[in-house]
């Protein structure tokens, strides 16, 4: 018997399915919570990019909001996926650290030179204790660990601790409209509860595929920063559908995830620096044409980018003083007069919704200088 060939979704179906799955072809008036859990958290390097990524996707979207959770700790800021600052509800922390211990254990090799003759199993101990009985700085951190290992490197020392332990960066640090600089102590300490054992990865499979999908093997690998994950996938597959993209990847989708028809209008959108749905695939062509491969960052640094017809078309900074908020786009192709349009009533709407200044102001630049 010939095996039915998996249908072929082009890379706007890919598109419209993705954004309809990140609430960016429609706002929705959900919890903000929700939406947190949805995502399965919000990349959060920078302290502004969380409340931005959910001001496109949140109708009346109120920044006060996420600030409350953040407050009440039922949700907080994190190193999870891909070894990077995220935004989890409380649940999500507890549960998505430990799963991801594999990559912090490979970022914890790097640094191993630098850490001969210390004792791991000890070096967490302490750093435990310091960390639990009050919020401690990366400096305070090293300082107190070079005591016990004057001949270690210090920051591989305080790196070690990061990377053993599931550090929290407490509040006020990623509060809207405040500032504070990065304190860290124990998810459990913080949270009042422990962490769960390292649960099997299949749960956070289906997670992804209902937040990113239709999505490949290597999609999810990139996203999570674990590898080895094709054996998960293959386990689940009597439980999906599976289509290919235009290359003939094959790509895993729950069965009755929303896929939209390509012509779907996708309003324009602008999006932070390292929003979810820039970096969930490694694929990124779904949402970044071939064209403008890279023009949304350079090595660590991204830009904020506008989607126009669900795809990247421009780039943009927002720039603030007490008096007057400036959006400055610049676009990446030509934009005709509508899609100009549309960019400006989305910025205005942006300008009303997240920024406190009287006055408000939208450019448009042949180039936005992102001070790199």
């Amino acid at each position: 018997m010939v095996a039915k060939k998996a249908p072929v979704l082009t890379t706007r179906a890919l598109n419209r399915a993705t954004l309809e799955r990140q609430l960016l072809l429609r706002r929705a008036a959900v919890p903000v919570r929700d939406v947190v859990t949805r995502l399965v958290g919000l990349q959060a390097q920078n302290t502004r990019p969380p409340y931005f990524q959910l001001f496109s996707r949140i109708d009346g979207f109120d920044p006060a909001s996420l600030s409350a959770l953040m407050e009440s700790r039922e949700v907080v800021r994190i190193v999870t996926l891909r070894s990077t600052i995220h935004t989890h509800t409380a649940d999500d922390a507890l549960a998505l650290r430990p799963l991801v211990q594999p990559a912090r254990d490979r970022e914890l090799k790097v640094f191993r030179s630098g850490l001969t003759g210390v004792d791991l199993d000890r070096l967490a101990s302490l750093s435990k204790e310091l960390v639990d009985e009050r919020p401690r700085t990366m400096k305070e951190l090293r300082d107190e660990l070079t005591v016990h290992w004057p001949d270690a490197d210090p920051r591989a020392l305080s790196v070690a601790a990061r990377c053993l332990l599931p550090l929290v960066q407490v509040t006020p640090r990623g509060l809207w409209g405040r500032s504070g600089q990065v304190a860290l102590t124990t998810a459990e300490h913080w949270l009042g509860r422990p962490s769960q054992a390292a649960p099997a990865p299949d749960g956070t499979v289906l997670r992804y595929l209902g937040a990113f999908g239709p999505a490949s093997v290597k999609d999810m690998q990139m996203w999570a920063g674990l590898t080895r994950l094709r054996e998960v996938f293959e386990r689940l597959r009597p439980h999906l559908v599976t289509f290919r993209d235009e290359s003939g990847v094959e790509l895993f989708d729950l069965p009755d995830a929303p896929r939209p028809g390509p012509d779907v209008p996708a309003p324009a959108r602008f999006l932070p620096e390292f929003d979810n749905v820039l970096l969930g695939h490694a694929d990124r062509t779904r949402v970044v044409p071939a064209a403008y491969k890279g023009r949304n960052g350079v090595g660590n640094q991204s830009y904020g980018t506008v989607l126009v017809d669900g795809f990247l078309a421009a780039l943009w900074r927002l720039d603030e003083t007490a008096d007057d908020a400036t959006v400055t786009v610049q676009p990446l192709g030509t934009l005709g007069g509508a899609q100009r349009e549309e960019i400006t009533q989305e910025a205005v709407e942006m300008l009303t919704a997240m920024s406190a200044a009287p006055a408000h102001d939208v450019r448009f630049a042949t180039f936005i200088d992102f001070g790199d």
